[in-house]
């Protein structure tokens, strides 16, 4: 687990800003908010942010970050951008499909199958 320093690395490739989420796990709430204000952040740097969000490292997500996930996805909406969600471990994708959030977020094996839904 990540203790200090960024919680996500954003990189720029074209039009498309790529977020990859650098805490294995991301259950507390402080660090639900860091990464928040990041991504919110990012929305408001850029109407329309097509982004692709990328879990590679990610291990274990709280409904909370589930949450945060949702209104950031409704903000994305709002402004006409797209998020893509990929990297995926199966135990997350689990989680996406429980919960029916796979038929609300588009996810994708690979950051540049992501990249292409775009």
């Amino acid at each position: 687990m990540q203790t200090g320093g960024p919680r996500i690395a954003v990189s720029q490739d074209g039009p498309i800003t790529i977020a990859e989420l650098m805490d294995e796990e991301i259950l507390e709430e402080n660090i639900i908010e860091d990464i928040a204000e990041s991504l919110f952040g990012l929305v408001q740097e850029k109407p329309s942010l097509l982004l692709v969000l990328d879990f590679h490292q990610v291990k274990h997500l709280s409904s909370s970050a589930l949450g945060t996930l949702i209104r950031l996805n409704k903000r994305i909406e709002e402004t006409k951008g797209q998020l893509k969600l990929c990297g995926l471990r199966p135990t997350l994708y689990e989680i996406f499909t429980i919960t029916k959030l796979n038929r609300l977020f588009n996810i994708y094996e690979t950051r540049e199958l992501a990249m292409k839904g775009i």
